[in-house]
């Protein structure tokens, strides 16, 4: 297994704890902060806020599209 380049990259630090991000985990500065980061991901907790009233099609729920008839 080829080792991994832990050289530190100057600019932008962790979004995780703030320490300088390393090249082999960018933009985190360990294996540790990348998990966090996707835990908080798959916990919700990182989320894009949409209408109250909007469905997962796209549409509202007050007036649904009519049924075809059978």
């Amino acid at each position: 297994m080829p080792e991994r380049d832990l050289s530190i990259v100057p600019g932008t630090p962790c979004p995780v704890c703030g320490k300088p991000k390393v090249q082999a985990y960018s933009p985190f500065c360990s294996k540790r902060c990348a998990d966090v980061d996707l835990h908080r991901w798959l916990a919700g907790v990182y989320r894009i806020e949409g209408k109250e009233d909007e469905g997962e099609d796209g549409t509202s729920g007050e007036n649904p599209p009519p049924r075809a008839e059978e």
